[in-house]
């Protein structure tokens, strides 16, 4: 593993990184793949990442997120992680994800249909033990917080 990436695990599982990251990776991320016409996404460098594109839970009006994702199967599925960079409440787009399954995601500038699936019981804990191995900072965000973080499956629709 390249030393950049370890030192972006240890950073990436401060307190401080989770109080400040929400504030600025998302709105740059929205920034750059906007200038890019989809092409790139920033924190994709360090981790895989899409660009979702779903109904809100109350208002039905479409939401943009970029998020870091976890690619499967050569890119054809996607695992989610509702970390909230290990603070307390679950991300809103978890809850679009709810209420509004069919949403869309930008991945490697191309745009794609998908269904999200909430993961429980024994496959959730099979893709949580992936995720820890994709990127295992997540442990970290888990062990602050009391709450379950979600994962969805994405699959093409």
């Amino acid at each position: 593993m390249a030393p950049g990436v370890k030192l972006m695990q240890k950073v990436s599982s401060t307190k401080l990184f989770a109080k400040i990251a929400p504030h600025f990776i998302p709105a740059v991320d929205k920034a750059v793949h906007k200038l890019t016409r989809g092409k790139v996404i920033l924190s994709a460098q360090m981790l895989p990442g899409v660009i979702l594109t779903a109904k809100g839970a109350r208002t039905g009006e479409p939401r943009t997120t970029p998020l870091a994702c976890m690619p499967e199967d050569g890119g054809t599925t996607w695992i989610l992680i509702g970390s909230n960079f290990g603070r307390p409440g679950h991300p809103a787009w978890t809850g679009n994800l709810l209420k509004h399954p069919d949403a869309d995601v930008s991945w490697q500038g191309r745009d794609v249909p998908v269904r999200a699936r909430l993961l429980a019981g024994e496959e959730r804990a099979e893709a949580w033990q992936a995720v820890l191995r994709f990127w295992p900072p997540y442990a970290t965000y888990q062990a602050r917080i009391e709450r379950e973080i979600r994962l969805f499956r994405l699959e093409r629709r």
